[in-house]
């Protein structure tokens, strides 16, 4: 009796046991064909764009299985396509997790930290997907480009010569070593690498770009404007491809050509404000160092219309101030040129010509205002700027601030290049301010450069006399 009631016990147990295992692995299918649903679901709207059902689908199957390293990459890339990129961010550092060794993820976090400017950490996201697949040029090349963004031209050229050895017919590898060669100051070998990527990607209109520019700064003009247009063949639809060429034959001294361009440009876009300003900027660079009434009729004639129209940018009024004043008109120039100065951005040689309109009409407060202005707003490394300083201290001396003078003046002597006509100006002003020391010093960097100067060797004999401060 007892061995018969353990034996149903242990049949009932078994029993038992396989509905269990049987429910269990029913109910596994069941998600699992669940889950392949789902994502067959999420795949297929994203093909038809419809990104916010394909996002709850891929959702549904994460809530499913949530260890699905798959689910939260197709998630992740799918808000990456709408723009939501944090939430992209978590997604894909979700899938890297679940699969270290995918290189997937970590090449869209790359993507991703590309896109938000956290330059730094795509390139850690780069780096780690080239350790998992080091004969990837796309990779490599990417990792380049971050590097170079984050200011590390230097530490790019490793990844990006890499990318070129795997695929010596990748255009874009060879475009962003030579921005990083640029950086680095290697210019001719830049240009070298501009070169091979043109011939490798015609259509690459950067590289291009960067061409022309490398030309027209060594002076081969011809090279640079062929350069340009070839991008506004390449780009017919847009207004400011022509400008450039037709701007770009005005600097090389061929007018007729620039304004036949800009004309037909102008016939085919007649509303294109971008084509009358070139137009009146090439009609008023012919107009100045000839004093070219024709010319200039012409420029007032393009500019005056733009600079009524609201909006008008500060380039634009700036450029039919400078007409105006070339023209004679000097206090309607520089109501042009203050309307200038007030309308952001701010055009910087709107100033300039502002200075030289307030100083002809005795405004120095303005002619000052607009030199400091200059000044603060200008690159550092801008060739103008210890010219400008030395107006500017003329300025404030004519106004009686001696000391202001004095700082500006000192400030345009730091600069490397500097006529000793400043220093000798320099030299009395810190005789006057009691800068005795200074003073010396100041004449003897003009002295070794023109020991004769009678205005120098007077302000040495008077250092050598007691210096009272005023």
């Amino acid at each position: 009796m007892v061995a018969t009631m353990t034996r149903l016990w242990m049949a009932a147990s078994a029993l038992v046991v396989f509905v269990v295992a049987s429910i269990l692995v029913l109910t596994t299918l069941s998600r699992e064909r669940e889950y392949q649903r789902l994502m067959a679901e999420g795949d297929a709207a994203l093909a038809d764009e419809q990104t916010y059902v394909a996002i709850e689908a891929y959702s549904g199957a994460i809530a499913l299985k949530n260890d699905a390293m798959i689910a939260y990459l197709k998630r992740g890339e799918t808000y990456r396509r709408r723009g939501e990129l944090d939430a992209a961010l978590r997604d894909l550092r979700a899938a890297a997790r679940l699969d270290p060794q995918a290189t997937r993820p970590a090449e869209l976090l790359g993507d991703v930290n590309h896109a938000l400017e956290r330059y730094d950490r795509a390139a850690e996201s780069y780096r780690a997907c080239a350790e998992l697949d080091d004969r990837n040029p796309r990779i490599l090349c990417k990792l380049g480009i971050a590097l170079y963004r984050a200011g590390d031209a230097t530490g790019a050229l490793l990844p990006l010569r890499k990318a070129i050895n795997l695929d010596d017919r990748f255009g874009e590898a060879h475009y962003v070593l030579g921005l990083c060669l640029h950086a680095r100051g290697q210019t001719r070998e830049a240009t070298e690498a501009f070169e091979e990527a043109v011939r490798l990607a015609p259509a690459l209109v950067a590289a291009r770009e960067e061409l022309a520019a490398g030309y027209r700064l060594a002076g081969r003009t011809r090279e640079a404007i062929a350069q340009l247009e070839a991008v506004a063949a390449l780009e017919p639809d847009r207004v400011d491809r022509q400008v450039a060429v037709g701007l770009a034959y005005a600097r090389a001294g061929r007018t007729d050509i620039a304004v036949t361009l800009l004309g037909r440009a102008a016939e085919q876009y007649p509303n294109s404000v971008g084509i009358y300003q070139a137009l009146g900027r090439v009609w008023l660079d012919a107009a100045e160092p000839r004093r070219d009434r024709v010319a200039l009729r012409k420029a007032v004639e393009a500019l005056e219309p733009l600079s009524r129209q609201p909006g008008a940018s500060s380039e634009t009024l700036g450029l039919y101030g400078r007409a105006l004043l070339a023209g004679g008109d000097i206090a309607a120039a520089e109501a042009a040129l203050l309307q200038s100065s007030r309308t952001l951005p701010i055009d910087l040689d709107a100033l300039l010509w502002l200075s030289v309109a307030s100083e002809r009409l005795r405004h120095w407060e303005s002619a000052a205002d607009a030199l400091a202005r200059w000044v603060a707003l200008a690159p550092e490394t801008q060739s103008r700027r210890a010219s400008v300083l030395e107006r500017l201290g003329d300025a404030r001396q004519r106004l009686g601030d001696a000391d202001r003078a004095l700082r500006a003046w000192q400030q345009a002597a730091a600069t490397a290049d500097v006529s000793v006509a400043l220093l000798a100006k320099l030299a009395a002003a810190e005789i006057a301010a009691g800068q005795g020391e200074a003073a010396r010093r100041t004449i003897g960097r003009g002295l070794e450069r023109d020991p004769g100067n009678g205005a120098l060797l007077a302000l040495q004999r008077r250092t050598k006399e007691p210096v009272v401060p005023r």
